[in-house]
């Protein structure tokens, strides 16, 4: 009686595709294609001939001066698809309004898609200026606090891949980054710092503060921010602790296991922050 083939039997290279996926995003850093080979029990010709289709197709990125292989730009637009839907609005639309009634700013909720932010959720403070930050609404991550506290934890290979010139970024209030030394710069004083800002990028006279909402393996799911006059009199060193409070009740929330973080205080009023 001849035995009735199992569903993974009928689909080895995509039973292998799918665990070379899960093992790279369970990595801090591109690995080899032997350590793939090894970790997933394939032969590394089958290895390299799917890592190339996967390179091709972007979900995978090949490092070739190291001969090492990352995730690509399209497996992370499937985690920032993932982030954009319901579970992780639901999740922070509690977080959000009670960031905003606590403060009186306006706070919202946004996550990465390729090289932009998409707000995700957005509570308006009363008696506030309108923003552009509706829910639905992309800019340029380069130019916002949000997208910088997102982009500030990725790996340097995907943020390379993001912004591999001065072609990927372009200016708002003739503002921001113009290229990728000054990006890297912006980015290692707010990974340093753990939170990021701008002032004046997005809307002149505003400023937002932002910290990054953190999934398994410190993965960037989305990001806390508020809004405020940059000539008012809100309290950034307030604004700050009540932000990154708020992304680690939602890192936590979402499998990562980051904690309130240590205080470090924000740009005094009126420093520039590009």
């Amino acid at each position: 009686m001849a035995t009735v083939p199992t569903a993974a039997a009928q689909v080895p290279a995509a039973e292998a595709t799918l665990r070379i996926l899960t093992f790279l995003a369970g990595q801090r850093g591109p690995v080899a294609a032997a350590t793939i080979a090894a970790a997933i029990g394939a032969p590394r010709s089958t290895t390299y001939h799917l890592l190339a289709a996967l390179d091709r197709h972007g979900f995978v990125l090949h490092l070739r001066e190291s001969r090492r292989y990352g995730l690509g730009i399209a497996a992370f637009e499937l985690s920032s698809g993932y982030s954009r839907q319901e579970p992780l609005t639901r999740l922070g639309v509690p977080v959000i309004a009670a960031l905003a009634d606590r403060l009186g700013e306006s706070a919202h909720l946004a996550a990465l898609h390729g090289r932009d932010v998409v707000y995700l959720v957005e509570e308006r403070a009363r008696h506030r200026r309108v923003l552009v930050t509706d829910v639905g609404v992309r800019l340029p991550a380069h130019l916002t606090a949000s997208g910088r506290a997102m982009l500030a934890a990725l790996p340097a290979a995907q943020l390379r891949a993001l912004y591999p010139d001065a072609a990927a970024f372009v200016t708002r209030n003739a503002a921001g980054p113009a290229g990728p030394a000054e990006l890297r710069r912006l980015l290692a004083t707010a990974a340093q710092d753990g939170f990021a800002t701008e002032e004046g990028s997005v809307t002149a006279g505003l400023t937002s503060i932002a910290a990054a909402v953190l999934g398994p393996n410190d993965w960037p799911v989305a990001s806390v921010a508020v809004t405020f006059e940059t000539q008012g009199t809100a309290d950034r060193s307030r604004i700050l602790q009540q932000v990154r409070r708020a992304a680690a009740t939602l890192s936590r929330r979402v499998g990562g296991s980051i904690g309130d973080p240590p205080h470090r205080p924000p740009p005094a009023q009126g420093r520039a922050t590009q």
